[in-house]
């Protein structure tokens, strides 16, 4: 898909949350029919293996417990394919799946694939964008271009406050 999505679009807080099924880490599928009842962070990175992205999925990892005392279920996503998923969840000790949007449509759903600049040159990425979907599948936060220091603490907070 080469559509270009504005940054900062997709949904808001109090909207419905886009539906999504996707093949994860694990040999799992992740759905948000699955999740109806149950409060979730779905984050998305731009690329599995790199410094950034695993600073911030070693964090989430890190503190899964706390947020699964919360009630909380963590799901990653990136266009990566399934086989480089399950490579670095096992390379870090990964536990919660890592959903592969290999079509492109739940990052485009979610407002987060967007027009990047690197060295001057312009592509198409994945903004790192978290969402915390409450049970009711409405959207109870969301944080764009999300810096890694301090954020899944961040994200932690808030969901508490569910």
């Amino acid at each position: 898909m080469s559509t270009t999505t504005a940054a900062g679009a997709g949904p808001g807080v109090g909207d419905q949350a886009p539906a999504f099924s996707m093949e994860a880490s694990g040999g799992r599928t992740v759905a948000l029919a699955d999740m109806k009842g149950k409060a979730f962070v779905l984050y998305f990175y731009p690329k599995a293996d790199t410094p950034g992205c695993t600073k911030e999925a070693c964090g989430f990892n890190e503190t899964l417990a706390a947020f699964e005392a919360a009630g909380i279920t963590i799901i990653g996503v990136s266009r990566d394919p399934v086989k480089k998923l399950d490579a670095f969840a096992e390379k870090y000790g990964l536990t919660f799946p890592l959903a592969s949007d290999a079509d492109g449509s739940v990052t485009e759903a979610y407002g987060v694939w967007v027009e990047k600049t690197l060295y001057g040159k312009t592509h198409m990425g994945i903004e790192r964008s978290t969402y915390l979907i409450d049970a009711q599948g409405k959207v109870a936060a969301v944080w764009r271009k999300v810096k890694v220091d301090g954020h899944v603490d961040a994200v932690m907070e808030k969901a508490r406050s569910l």
